[in-house]
């Protein structure tokens, strides 16, 4: 018998109710007491991933714990919008890395409308409002002519023009989740919505405007995890290119011809592949990677090496576990997180083939 907050994380061949509850005990026993979620106590935190585990806890129900994680964001944002790329430990004052990552910015607007979703706590959108404004703001000065949206901007305020297409597709997702929150709080913001049409376009339209990963299997399914692509269009990309990053029985390539599987591309291949209807392969997916799974603390390691039998690197990261949870909770159901990954109540913005 599950619980009503487990119960849609309990998915078969992949998690069981104790240990879906396990792998919830271990991001929180990870999260600091002032909010902040590193990948691991002693490793760093970086602004995506501390996110990403805070949404996987309101999946739990554990939404206490996702808004104190929330509430390190604002507390800590930096005077242009921005969070650093990583902090020791989670301590916002030991920074290790002083670059602004774009893709890290945004992504607290899908935390705070999944939050939001979960929980229907206007006063707390109300007062998470200026941090994704600013952070939002903050990503569209680096967005070029063509659409894209420069990757980074340096410690030194130096902007990198360059996009990535990984980056680019996640930021979409958050855009339109922005822009979401913004019509909860009947304050239209029409540049976003131009933003999110031309950066939609050139993510469809113009592979050339990003630098060429195509190595890294997050290229292949990010513009549909983040929304870009979908219907007939998402399906053919990621059958154009299952065989080069699945490993049947073992999980999702992070780079090829490298024989490494990793968990979190799993879970958001599987992810990808809920949000174009293909729920009995993402199922396949997640069965695949349990193992994974360690059994003595409910957590995941990040990849193996199959070639070598190897689990590397020895880390079991709070996003690993992270990703599992919101993939299984897409599948069970979960009313915040499939409205999140479907794109469901999600402005589109201009009709990207408006574009130039």
């Amino acid at each position: 018998m599950t619980t009503p907050r487990t119960e849609h994380l309990v998915l078969p061949g992949v998690l069981t109710a104790e240990q879906a509850a396990a792998t919830v005990a271990g991001i929180l026993a990870a999260q600091r007491e002032d909010g902040a979620i590193p990948w691991f106590r002693g490793h760093h935190l970086d602004p995506w991933d501390h996110t990403e585990a805070a949404m996987a806890l309101d999946a739990a129900g554990e939404h206490e714990a996702a808004e104190r994680a929330y509430e390190w964001l604002a507390r800590h944002q930096n005077e242009d919008g921005s969070w650093y790329a990583a902090y020791a430990d989670g301590a916002h004052d030991d920074v290790t890395d002083r670059g602004r990552e774009t893709n890290f910015v945004a992504y607290i607007a899908v935390g705070v409308w999944h939050h939001y979703l979960s929980t229907g706590d206007d006063v707390f959108l109300d007062r998470m409002w200026p941090a994704v404004y600013a952070a939002v703001e903050f990503v569209l000065r680096l967005q070029q002519p063509g659409g894209q949206i420069g990757w980074r901007r340096d410690d030194d305020g130096t902007p990198t023009r360059d996009a990535l297409l990984t980056g680019s597709s996640s930021i979409h997702q958050a855009l339109r989740c922005a822009l979401a929150i913004a019509e909860q709080r009947e304050e239209p913001q029409p540049d976003w919505e131009l933003a999110v049409g031309a950066l939609r376009h050139a993510i469809r339209r113009h592979p050339e405007r990003f630098l060429d990963k195509d190595r890294y299997s997050m290229d292949w399914y990010y513009p549909v995890l983040g929304g870009a692509l979908t219907g007939a269009e998402a399906k053919a990309r990621i059958e154009e290119s299952w065989d080069r990053f699945v490993v049947p029985g073992l999980g999702v390539r992070c780079v090829v011809p490298n024989p490494w599987v990793t968990g979190g591309e799993s879970c958001e291949l599987a992810l990808a592949l809920w949000a174009t209807g293909e729920s009995d392969r993402a199922l396949e997916i997640l069965q695949s990677i349990q193992h994974l799974r360690d059994a003595a603390s409910g957590m995941y390691w990040t990849g193996y090496v199959f070639d070598d039998d190897a689990v590397w690197p020895r880390e079991l990261t709070t996003w690993t576990a992270g990703s599992l949870l919101l993939a299984v909770a897409a599948l069970g159901g979960h009313e915040a997180t499939c409205a999140v990954f479907s794109g469901e109540r999600l402005p589109l913005g201009l009709d990207p083939d408006c574009c130039a």
